[in-house]
């Protein structure tokens, strides 16, 4: 794989910010079987209006563009990492962890004193990746009664604390 260079996002990279906003909203509704959004990259627009956005970064490569995007938003002095995508056909070669890497140099120049992130509970390949990039701390769990599917189906599930919880 050629290099990657991580750099600030720059409005010329607004269409890429898009695709990539728009990949991931389609990976988390193919994770939970959801029907697909016609979420285009929209929610990328809304996410750029935040006001506690601290800063976004892109991924670079030589020959494909602009394949991974990672934001920072602040917290006090802590920050929270969202979102962190790579482009599907460059995932597993470094591209997440070199934007991870990235945010959390970033987090640290501005003294922030702890960095969250918080990835959908079925998607085990980026929690692999996010403990092998340090985030080894449970800092917080969010639990959803699904209303419209209570039935206890406990087809995907985890154990925390020996209590069992559908994933």
């Amino acid at each position: 794989m050629s290099p990657v260079t991580v750099r600030s996002y720059r409005p010329s990279d607004h269409s890429a910010g898009r695709r990539l906003w728009a990949e991931l909203t389609r990976s988390h509704a193919t994770m939970y079987e959801a029907p697909e959004s016609a979420d285009d990259g929209a929610g990328f627009e809304e996410y750029l209006t935040r006001l506690d956005l601290a800063g976004m970064w892109v991924a670079e490569h030589p020959d494909d563009g602009v394949i991974g995007l990672v934001g920072l938003i602040m917290r006090d002095r802590a920050g929270e990492v969202e979102p962190v995508v790579v482009d599907p056909a460059h995932r597993g070669r470094g591209v997440g962890r070199a934007l991870l890497q990235h945010v959390a140099h970033q987090a640290s120049k501005r003294s922030f004193v702890s960095l969250t992130i918080s990835p959908e509970s079925r998607n085990v390949e980026a929690i692999r990746c996010l403990h092998a990039a340090g985030y080894d701390v449970v800092s917080s769990i969010q639990l959803t009664l699904d209303l419209e599917r209570h039935a206890h189906q406990w087809r995907d599930s985890m154990q925390l604390h020996e209590l069992q919880f559908r994933a």
